[in-house]
């Protein structure tokens, strides 16, 4: 299979009260840890979909990293810009600029679970997180996605939806307010 991986981080963090992507975690910026394990999945290349402005890095080895520049915050116009820079491909991973922590092996569980179903997701204590494995049999219904909706409606809808049971809560982690990345922080800083 020839996939692709798409990190989403168009949007402005409104919530987070600052340029949320561009916090320092660990010494870089919170998105490069997303497009780390996005480059960790088993993809030919990954797909930034950035707001203008926001440093998306520089990713010299492969899996080549492609930045797509959107200025609307709307999660559907996000994921459709990152799925339609997909097309051609058999499937895409979605992944969320504010999620640092997700296990860099779950892609590749993900991959070898899809077969021929519509979509792939991890799950950890009977809940979805993500990465999300979209086969090319859901671009279709992504297009037709409106306002601040993610794929989740779609998914819910099909009964030809695979999971991985992931151990790891961080599928679940995203980091919405300051006091989430002071938590990260600390962890790295213990240890634990």
């Amino acid at each position: 299979m020839n996939l692709a991986a798409v990190v989403l981080a168009a949007g402005h963090a409104t919530r987070f009260g600052a340029d949320k992507l561009s916090a320092p975690l660990g010494g870089e910026p919170l998105l490069f840890h997303a497009i780390r394990a996005a480059r960790a999945a088993p993809v030919s290349r990954v797909i930034v979909v950035a707001r203008p402005g926001l440093n998306t890095g520089t990713w010299p080895e492969a899996p080549p990293v492609d930045v797509v520049r959107l200025d609307s915050t709307a999660l559907s116009q996000s994921l459709k810009t990152g799925i339609a820079a997909a097309s051609g491909m058999d499937g895409a991973f979605i992944f969320l600029g504010d999620m640092p922590m997700v296990p860099h092996g779950e892609a590749a569980r993900l991959a070898a679970r899809l077969g021929s179903a519509y979509a792939a997701l991890p799950r950890h204590d009977g809940r979805p997180g993500h990465p999300a494995l979209l086969s090319a049999k859901a671009f279709p219904a992504i297009a037709t996605l409106t306002g601040d909706e993610g794929a989740g409606r779609l998914l819910r809808a099909r009964d030809d939806v695979v999971f991985d049971d992931c151990p790891d809560a961080a599928i679940h982690f995203d980091v919405d307010r300051p006091e989430d990345l002071n938590r990260l922080a600390s962890k790295d800083a213990t240890g634990r």
